[in-house]
């Protein structure tokens, strides 16, 4: 789960992080009153939404001469006239693609006179089964272009989880941003208020970008934060700040059931249990010379619910022009399975090619139910011959 901007700045604020002075605002009346509420006289208006890359991007609506989604406002008016831009129209970034996100929100800041910027962010490295702090001196740039240009110019330390972060780890971060002195001393002190924040909140991504000297201080000038979903339980603070109008409406349905939806550009639908499988799928779909319009991993307990709920979403792209369903009946039994695709197609009134291939326990039984169905289900012996199967079908009804 991510969250914006603003709610990751106040979140980083609690674990001592130093963020700038800032308000949310959902209308132009309360990015005025947010600004009025600030020192000035500079003030930077953000758009917020779940994509980087806001300054750079352009909006739909205002051609391709208007500002981008971060501006500095000198005066009130121009805060207003910022607001007025931003509010309700699609901010495209390289990171949305071309169909942009609606603005809903905005985020206005006290201006800083930035002297230095510098990139500071921690993941999880799954090689080492760490936390790695990633540092660099090249802030306010994207990282990607950092690391494919000047690789020698990212640091990365990781932190043993048996003694947790330690003084030497702020000091190598201050030594990998070239601080010294009072600089050394605060840089290390905002690695651990990170640190903690990062276990704190089970998160699984903390990006600054940048971490600026501004003032004689260092502070948080921007924040992305994302969280570990498995987690989540644990923090019903966390679940309270989910933007749901920042998420595709199939894939939030799809996590009501616990499905493990993404929608792609193909037209053949994919139902599948199990991620290493759904990708084998995709691949030899496209082997074949078509292409998967989802990934849907229904995971080892597909009851007839989640089946149904499945072929719903699906069918909710309008670009789907068959569905294949490839099951491997391991947990669940096969003849489950295909009772479920059998309910399922028959409630969501099937009306595109359905090529179902199944394995494992109890398969004769379960290709037994799909062939007495009476609905126009393709049975398929294996994963080359399902995907050959529907890309014939999706072909022949054009």
């Amino acid at each position: 789960m991510n969250i914006h901007e603003y709610q990751a700045k106040e979140l980083l604020a609690k674990f001592g992080a130093p963020v700038p002075a800032g308000h949310a605002a959902l209308t132009v009346a309360e990015a005025v009153e947010a600004a009025k509420k600030l020192p000035g006289p500079l003030y930077v208006v953000k758009a917020q939404i779940h994509a980087g890359g806001r300054g750079k991007g352009k909006f739909k609506e205002l051609g391709p001469d208007a500002k981008g989604g971060v501006r500095l406002a000198r005066t009130l008016e121009e805060v207003e006239a910022a607001a007025k831009d931003m509010l309700g129209n699609t901010l495209v970034t390289i990171q949305t693609g071309p169909a942009g996100k609606q603005v809903n929100r905005l985020y206005v800041t006290d201006g800083v006179d930035i002297e230095k910027e510098f990139y500071l962010a921690l993941l999880v490295d799954r090689a080492t089964g760490r936390i790695a702090i990633v540092a660099s001196t090249e802030g306010g740039m994207d990282i990607e272009t950092v690391a494919h240009d000047t690789p020698e110019k990212i640091h990365t330390i990781t932190v043993d989880p048996a003694t947790g972060i330690q003084p030497h780890h702020g000091r190598r971060v201050a030594a990998a941003l070239g601080l010294s002195g009072d600089l050394a001393k605060q840089a290390a002190k905002v690695t651990g208020a990170l640190y903690k924040a990062f276990l704190g909140t089970d998160a699984s991504q903390i990006e600054i970008n940048p971490l600026a000297i501004a003032g004689g201080q260092i502070q948080v000038l921007d924040a992305k934060v994302g969280f570990d979903g498995n987690a989540l339980f644990r923090h019903p603070d966390l679940m309270e700040l989910r933007d749901e109008t920042e998420e595709d409406p199939a894939e939030l349905e799809a996590s009501k059931y616990d499905l493990a939806y993404i929608k792609l550009d193909g037209d053949i639908g994919c139902m599948v249990n199990g991620a290493g499988l759904a990708m084998a799928t995709m691949d030899i779909i496209k082997l074949n010379g078509m292409f998967p319009a989802n990934f849907l991993d229904v995971g080892g307990g597909a009851s007839k619910e989640k089946v149904t709920a499945a072929f719903k979403i699906i069918l909710s792209d309008p670009a789907v022009k068959g569905i294949l369903v490839n099951i491997f009946g391991g947990i669940m039994r096969c003849d489950i399975i295909a009772e479920g695709i059998v309910a399922a197609a028959k409630e969501v009134n099937l009306a595109v090619p359905l090529v179902v291939r199944l394995e494992g326990t109890n398969v004769q039984q379960g290709k037994d139910i799909l062939a007495s169905s009476g609905l126009a289900i393709v049975p398929a012996d294996d994963l080359g011959d399902a995907a050959k199967k529907i890309v014939a079908e999706v072909k022949k009804v054009g």
